[in-house]
């Protein structure tokens, strides 16, 4: 499956079916992580909904620095 994420699009193992699965494939499950999918922010009960191919995503997480 493809997905454009972030801007790039990027194709995604089969297995992976749910924005909850997806978050986990990138190691991002255990991080607040703001989901946009096609446009709409997801809250964090909605993240088992499925992924169909062309979906667009934004994640955003939040890293320290200074």
């Amino acid at each position: 499956m493809n997905l454009l994420i972030n801007g790039d699009y990027v194709n995604i193992p089969s297995h992976i079916q749910s924005v909850e699965s997806l978050l986990n494939h990138f190691k991002l499950d255990q991080q607040i992580v703001v989901v946009e999918l096609n446009g709409t922010i997801l809250e964090k009960d909605k993240q088992n909904q499925y992924l169909t191919d062309g979906d667009k995503l934004e994640l955003v997480h939040f890293v320290g620095g200074g």
